[in-house]
């Protein structure tokens, strides 16, 4: 099937059909769906971008591989790559997959699905070319049936060319590097992400559910059915039910409605995320011949421009954070426990929601955000119409063969690939608001010129300083000099309505943004027209104006650097409801020029999932509990002037008054002058150090609600205090000793014989008292005794270019991360670390 023909199957079927979880069910059924097909590949990588014939090849001497798969994170980092995707390289790779067909095929209906493929990818199945699909980020589907064999194995072949390496601004990971199933199903059939459901009513009394259930009729005659749906909540208890008995022609396929009524329903929230499923089956001629499960939650989500966000009519602050879609040493293929410990760790310091920077992720993550109750902003796409530059994005506008991307493939493929984003997607109950793209501006020259902050396309001198200050123009100049403006051949505004068009007819039940990094053109330009939120970017010294001028828009902010204004934003304006730190966990890429860091821009999670000291300051601003807790740093790296004890220290520049990375460490050189920073909920800290009281701090005098001593450093403990009696709380910094020792530990000991559970394994330094020692760091080794897999390793520092799939590295802050994975074998395994001097430390497993 060629790509023009498979785009036009995929826009009869967003007529029809709706979203489905595509992940292998874990609910027993009478017929089985989904067969998982990631094991059991094989791979290599070629040296070309030729697309192989003969097919299917000879793969003997291939690697063996299960999927999910990255092939860029299993190589060395070298500085001879480019910066903007984290200095690993891509390539091109074919991949092969020997398999039997299913039994009776010719009577069904026969389907692979790939999550999500990277990219530019083109699949064949016995020599017979299914299609093709640029975009990396989409999921997609082929019909087998016409090329199976009755008598022989089968041989799927797909071919990844990835040498456009430094296509993303940031790592994008390469291969197939998602989730793989096969589906099979009778030849009257509800087609892969076949209903949508949605609750217009989801009151704590009431819900009303209505489900759109799309049939399939392939058979030469017309196929009279009984379809049954059944409402399941989350304790396996029917709470609804809904018979038709129905008809299709030969050949046809129809979208068929039932709506449903739950009294007392439990609803999806944050704190609760409690989940139903509609079981729909087909039964033909008293036979069930198809099933299929749409798990989903009952909540309601409004929207006001005045007043904010409403989640089940309760005001909800969206206290968000933008991550990339790889997670450090698993690079782009990232296991479901890997996400799940930084989800948790996320949440604990209050993040409610994720903004998907820039492009759809996997179905697991977002089974995961409905399952933890994490709120999705669903994006995607980072360009349109024009391409950013990759390795600069800002003003270069240079670009070579490397650095070639998605906008090639963009104005034939960007409705397909959003359809089938939204097929998948739109029934899980954490997807809150579609993002129509990322920063799209940038690549529209002239939308920065008409604002009046640069004058010179050639020498982009600002003349109002845009990071620094809010709009120096009227809307009415904004608007004359974009009129005025030279065009190119596309028009932003006209590409968004185009995308937004596609949007709604998907899905009316929920909102659509953008995030805007030149609102003040966007606003006037038609851009901001076309969505119901607009998302600002970087620029919280817009939203006053734009309320101001355009007070029946909504106005938020989509994207922004983490710090105390941008939650004052949400605070100080009803209407804005939203920020999303840029961003929560360190990513690769981004780093052009700044060899050895290949990562960076994290606030609360390194690249390993350590905590970083902005973990603890925004947990001490966004969850309801008593915090305190201690970060320090040298002056000269403080970005604060030299005071006396007794002042609050005065910023030499304004970044000083955003949190850094400080240390969560005392040990410095004797009389070293230090900045202590505090967080805390508190109104009033006082640090203490060996005792000696060294004052108090008010928050009142703190303006971005850190509390900060600047003192000479004095072996001891560095202790803080906040409170009074019963609501006294206390934390401390002592300062260590040498190491004499490390511990090893991990977050699970029992793993399921599945072969994708992971365990987290950390070392750590510490010294004869048991204290973590972070100043100090040594190399480790990791041993593993049965039937397990280590995934890799990370110290979690952003210059660490050690390789990740090793099983030895040397630590940093004196600790590291060693993920090991199961298999499909049950036993006990024994995980060991070792290091010169030290006593080598142990820890066993259950793989069940």
């Amino acid at each position: 099937m060629n790509k023009h023909f498979f785009t036009t199957l995929l826009l009869v079927i967003c007529l029809f059909s709706c979203g489905e979880k595509t992940t292998t069910s874990k609910t027993k059924s009478a017929v089985n769906r989904e067969t998982d097909f990631n094991f059991d590949w094989k791979f290599k990588l070629q040296k070309d971008t030729i697309l192989p014939t003969n097919l299917p090849l000879a793969d003997s001497d291939w690697r063996d591989i299960r999927l999910p798969h990255d092939w860029s994170v299993e190589q060395s980092f070298s500085e001879d790559l480019e910066g903007c995707t984290g200095y690993l390289p891509g390539g091109v790779g074919v991949y092969q997959k020997h398999f039997d067909s299913p039994e009776d095929f010719e009577n069904k209906s026969v389907f692979v699905l790939f999550d999500g493929v990277y990219n530019n990818a083109t699949f064949w199945l016995n020599g017979k070319k299914l299609g093709e699909n640029p975009y990396g980020y989409s999921p997609t589907y082929f019909d087998l049936g016409p090329f199976l064999n009755k008598d022989k194995e089968n041989v799927l072949t797909v071919h990844v060319d990835h040498s456009r390496y430094a296509d993303g601004r940031w790592y994008t990971g390469s291969g197939i590097y998602r989730n793989v199933t096969l589906v099979t199903l009778n030849k009257l059939h509800i087609p892969i992400w076949g209903t949508f459901i949605n609750t217009p009513v989801a009151t704590k009394e009431k819900a009303d559910i209505q489900l759109e259930t799309t049939v399939n009729n392939t058979v030469d005659a017309t196929s009279e059915f009984t379809l049954t749906t059944k409402i399941i909540d989350n304790e396996g208890k029917e709470v609804a039910s809904k018979e038709d008995k129905l008809s299709l022609i030969a050949h046809d396929k129809d979208v068929f409605k039932q709506n449903f009524s739950v009294a007392n329903p439990k609803l999806w929230d944050l704190d609760a995320p409690n989940m139903y499923k509609a079981i729909t089956t087909i039964v033909k001629n008293g036979k069930v011949v198809d099933e299929y499960t749409t798990p989903f939650g009952i909540r309601s989500l409004r929207f006001d421009n005045k007043s904010g966000f409403y989640l089940n009519e309760k005001k909800t602050d969206i206290k968000g954070v933008c991550i990339h879609h790889a997670a450090g040493l698993v690079g782009a293929a990232v296991p479901e426990g890997v996400w799940r410990r930084r989800f948790e760790k996320l949440k604990a310091c209050g993040v409610n929601a994720i903004r998907t920077a820039h492009n759809p992720y996997s179905e697991e993550f977002m089974n995961l955000c409905d399952e933890m109750g994490i709120l999705v902003q669903d994006e995607f796409f980072d360009e349109w119409d024009y391409a950013k530059d990759k390795r600069k994005n800002y003003h270069d506008r240079s670009f070579d063969y490397i650095t070639q991307g998605y906008v090639n493939h963009f104005q034939e493929w960007a409705q397909s690939d959003l359809t089938r984003t939204m097929l998948r997607d739109r029934n899980h109950p954490s997807v809150f608001q579609w993002s129509i793209g990322n920063e799209i501006e940038w690549t529209y020259l002239h939308y920065r010129f008409d604002t009046g902050f640069w004058k010179d396309p050639k020498k982009p001198q600002a003349s109002g300083g845009y990071w620094g200050s809010g709009p120096i123009l009227t809307p009415e100049e904004i608007k004359a000099n974009y009129d005025a403006a030279e065009k190119g051949e596309h028009i932003l505004a006209e590409t968004a309505h185009k995308l937004a068009k596609w949007t709604r007819e998907l899905d009316p039940t929920r909102v659509i943004t953008t995030n805007m990094v030149v609102p003040q053109t966007s606003m006037v330009s038609g851009y901001a027209d076309a969505v119901d939120i607009s998302g600002f970017s970087y620029r919280n010294k817009d939203i006053e104006w734009a309320n101001k001028h355009w007070p029946e828009r909504h106005i938020t902010i989509n994207e922004n650097p983490g710090t105390w204004d941008d939650w004052k934003q949400v605070l100080e304006n009803p209407g804005v409801f939203s920020i999303f730190m840029w961003t929560g966990i360190d990513y690769m890429g981004e780093r052009d020029g700044d060899w050895p860091e290949k990562s960076g821009w994290g606030d609360l999670l390194d690249l390993a999932g350590f905590e970083y000291q902005g973990w603890n300051y925004f947990k001490s601003i966004w969850v309801d509990e008593p915090h305190i807790s201690i970060g320090t740093l040298p002056i000269a790296k403080s970005g604060f002037k030299q005071t006396s004890i007794s002042g609050q220290q005065l910023p030499e520049n304004s970044n000083a008054y955003k949190w850094r990375d400080s240390n969560m460490h005392w040990n410095y050189e004797e009389g070293e002058q230090v900045v202590v920073e505090v967080c805390s909920n508190y109104s009033i800290v006082e640090l203490f150090l060996n005792g000696k009281s060294l004052g108090s701090r008010s928050m009142s005098e703190s303006p971005d609600r850190l509390f900060r001593w600047t003192i000479p450093f004095e072996a001891g403990t560095l202790t803080a205090k906040a409170g009074f009696g019963d609501a006294k709380i206390t934390t401390e910094l002592k300062t260590t000793s040498e190491p004499v020792g490390f511990t090893l530990t991990a977050d699970k000991t029992t793993l399921k014989a599945d072969g994708y559970d992971v365990s987290h394994f950390i070392v750590q330094l510490v010294d004869k008292d048991g204290l973590p020692v972070k100043t100090e760091n040594a190399k480790f080794e990791f041993e593993v005794e049965g039937d397990a897999k280590i995934l890799g390793v990370d110290n979690g520092a952003r210059s660490n270019i050690q390789d990740f799939q090793s099983s030895s590295l040397t630590s940093a802050k004196g600790r590291a991360l060693m993920i090991l994975q199961s298999v499909r074998k049950a036993g006990t395994v024994k995980v060991r670390a070792k290091s010169q001097g030290f006593e080598t430390q142990e820890v066993t497993l259950q793989i069940k």
